[in-house]
């Protein structure tokens, strides 16, 4: 694998990465996406970057199709086919509303009410035959269904997680008068009791399905075009990448892939720094994205909500978003106290010193007058604004309100919005029974390195791990990631009363399904990861905790124990009298990928032979100590192994880091920073 691509596809740019490992060279491309053919924002960052798609080895790909089409709601009509007595599930829900005080919320279900049609069938929850399936009915439904335009066609049937011979069957009879490949049965997407959980996520694999393949065509198309004649690799929400040939047929995998192609990277940097539990820390202009790795392994999850009436209970990285970025604006609310988010600047106008017309102070502002960013240096402003009008703007908006000139405005809005910042790290981290000053932050985007160390040091973290390439770390994040696929099936039984045979039976049933359809990938992977994990309960509760599992051969005495523990460690309690039940099994088969040499991010040629050489300049900068006469460096000049004192400011193409005063920065074999907080500055 000489040459290798990873191209992550964001909201506002494509970002590209490309490794020549035999030259040990790096090519960057940074072009605006194209929301409506990805595909040639893709081909447009290949040409940037000089490849040669007929010497490529491989190109991995993130995508933000599936996750635009669902919050644009610009996806295929589909159409339902559901057990009788059952077509509203979709709307009912869990009987929630969208505004949780008051009478008013709409909400539009992904299928309308005539597209969802019903057919005699039922099964029981231990998977037996109540009512046969009315073959014709089915046939005559699906026939209806795609005489009104249907696109795509989802077959729900209730229990298909005890026995889906119902769906399976019902699926090849649509398929013979369906005019496409385009239909989906529930439980092969989510194999999990919940009917409204696994139909909503058959749904949204039905409404995405069409609108992935036609992307993928399109770019297919446009590589081979150009010479590209290998696989194409798509990342998936849970980390993992999956062969573009099969991507399709479960395209709700592929929802969030851009977060977690970030903290995929995050993981494989931090394994080869010596760090396996890291917190990671993306910020962007609008929002800032908080999750946890332990022992090497990005923790999932799936309980991801993307909006109201659109859970997709399919395993994902777990990712916390808040929106607290750097275009976030700070303002003083009814109750006359400073508030910094959600809204945000955006792209247009963006914050005031953007010279675009803004005028209400972001944090990005604040940064800005307090000397953290450079004022000749700002990327993506036409018009350069004077330092004086954005102290201006600061005090008529927010400082007057309060009493503050615009240095204490400014270090307010900093506080306030590094507050938010540290609460979302407490949400991944404490609220879930882990320690962060057992984790190393690792900090990536284009503003969260600017933020970084108040936030180590809010939350007792002992190092920040700043990588090579700050701004690109998703596109990263593609080139590392390994193969995966994940399986889950419901017990939903007492945990006394399980048979364990069933268990183990299940497990391997998973393992062997995965390694197939690795096998049948034909990707290249050096190794095999086996992740077991269970979702528990205790009689009687309704939440559900997720607990790893030790091997797919672990005993019921273990299953028990790791449930009582992972209970106390979210909850302090104990419950001995209550029974455990378990309600899920999970596996996850992952195929680890060659190593990727990360010391080529770094040009070589850009290093200094001693950090005096790697000094630019010095500016006055406002730090919680007060103000400092601060060295300015280039984060590319710093030559490995070299060890300094902060205060210092770090400035490189796609970022800029602060390291507050007394903090200790080493930089690595790799060319990534440590930033090491002594124990006076935590907590």
């Amino acid at each position: 694998m000489s040459k290798v691509i990873g191209c992550d596809v964001g909201g506002t740019f494509t970002d590209l990465i490309l490794l020549d490992e035999a030259a040990g060279r790096v090519s960057i491309a940074k072009v605006p996406t194209t929301p409506d053919n990805q595909a040639l924002g893709v081909m447009s960052a290949i040409a940037q970057s000089g490849a040669d798609c007929a010497e490529l080895s491989l190109l991995i790909h993130g995508t933000t199709t599936t996750t635009n089409a669902l919050l644009e709601r610009k996806f295929a009509r589909c159409g339902l086919i559901t057990t009788k007595g059952f077509r509203d599930v979709l709307e009912l829900g869990r009987r929630t509303r969208p505004n949780p005080y008051g009478l008013i919320g709409g909400f539009e279900p992904l299928i309308s009410r005539e597209l969802r049609l019903e057919v005699d069938e039922r099964m029981d929850a231990e998977g037996h035959v109540v009512t046969a399936l009315d073959e014709e009915g089915v046939r005559d439904a699906a026939r209806y269904l795609a005489e009104q335009g249907c696109e795509s066609l989802v077959i729900h049937f209730l229990h298909s997680y005890a026995n889906d011979s119902h769906e399976v069957r019902a699926a090849e009879i649509a398929a013979t008068v369906w005019p496409n490949q385009h239909i989906t049965h529930g439980s092969a997407i989510l194999a999990e009791f919940r009917e409204y959980e696994r139909g909503v996520a058959a749904a949204v694999n039905a409404a995405v399905q069409p609108v992935m393949a036609r992307y993928l065509a399109h770019l297919r198309d446009e590589l081979t075009a150009a010479g590209y004649d290998r696989d194409l690799l798509v990342m998936q929400g849970n980390g993992g990448t999956v062969s573009s040939a099969i991507v399709a047929e479960s395209a709700i995998n592929t929802v969030m892939s851009g977060p977690a192609s970030g903290v995929m990277a995050a993981a494989y940097t931090g394994a080869r720094s010596g760090f396996e539990n890291i917190i990671t820390y993306d910020m962007g202009g609008t929002s800032s994205d908080v999750g946890l790795i332990r022992g090497g392994i990005p923790a999932t999850s799936s309980e991801l909500q993307l909006e109201y009436g659109m859970p997709i209970h399919v395993p994902m990285v777990d990712v916390h978003t808040i929106g607290a970025g750097g275009g976030s604006i700070a303002f003083v609310n009814d109750a006359g106290m400073l508030q910094v988010g959600a809204r945000s600047a955006g792209a247009e106008p963006g914050p005031i010193c953007y010279g675009r017309g803004g005028i209400e102070p972001t944090i990005t502002d604040a940064n800005f007058v307090l000397g953290r960013l450079n004022p000749d240096a700002l990327l993506s402003v036409d018009n350069p604004v004077a330092m004086e009008h954005v102290r201006q703007c600061l005090v008529e908006s927010v400082g007057g309100a309060l009493n503050l000139d615009a240095e204490a405005t400014a270090a307010a809005i900093l506080r306030i919005g590094n507050d938010r910042m540290a609460g979302a790290v407490r949400m991944v981290s404490l609220a879930r029974g882990h320690d962060p000053r057992d984790f190393a932050l690792f900090a990536f985007g284009g503003a969260g390195p600017l933020h970084a160390t108040a936030l180590a040091a809010e939350l007792a973290i002992p190092t920040v791990l700043i990588p090579a390439r700050p701004g690109i770390t998703n596109a990263i994040g593609c080139v590392v990631a390994d193969v995966r696929h994940d399986y889950v099936n419901t017990v939903n039984q007492p945990l006394a009363e399980v048979d364990m045979n069933m268990v183990h039976d299940i497990m391997a049933r998973q393992i062997t399904e995965g390694r197939a359809i690795i096998q049948g990938e034909g990707v290249s992977v050096e190794a095999e990861i086996l992740v077991h994990a269970a979702e528990m309960q205790y009689q009687g509760q309704s939440h559900m905790l997720r607990i790893p599992l030790e091997g797919a051969t672990i005993t019921r005495a273990d299953i028990q124990a790791a449930f009582e523990e992972a209970y106390f460690n979210r909850f302090s309690l104990r419950l001995p009298e209550f029974g455990a039940v378990l309600v899920t099994l999970h596996t996850a088969v992952i195929g680890r990928r060659g190593e990727v040499a990360l010391a080529a991010l770094m040009d070589p040629r850009l290093r200094a032979d001693d950090i005096a050489c790697a000094a630019r300049s010095r500016r006055r900068v406002w730090f919680p100590g007060g103000w400092a006469d601060t060295p300015i460096m280039s984060r590319d000049a710093l030559p490995l192994g070299a060890r300094f004192s902060g205060p210092a400011i770090l400035e490189q193409l796609d970022t800029t880091i602060v390291v507050e005063p007394d903090m200790e920065v080493e930089v690595d074999a790799a060319g990534n920073l440590l930033i090491h907080v002594p124990p006076a500055f935590r907590g």
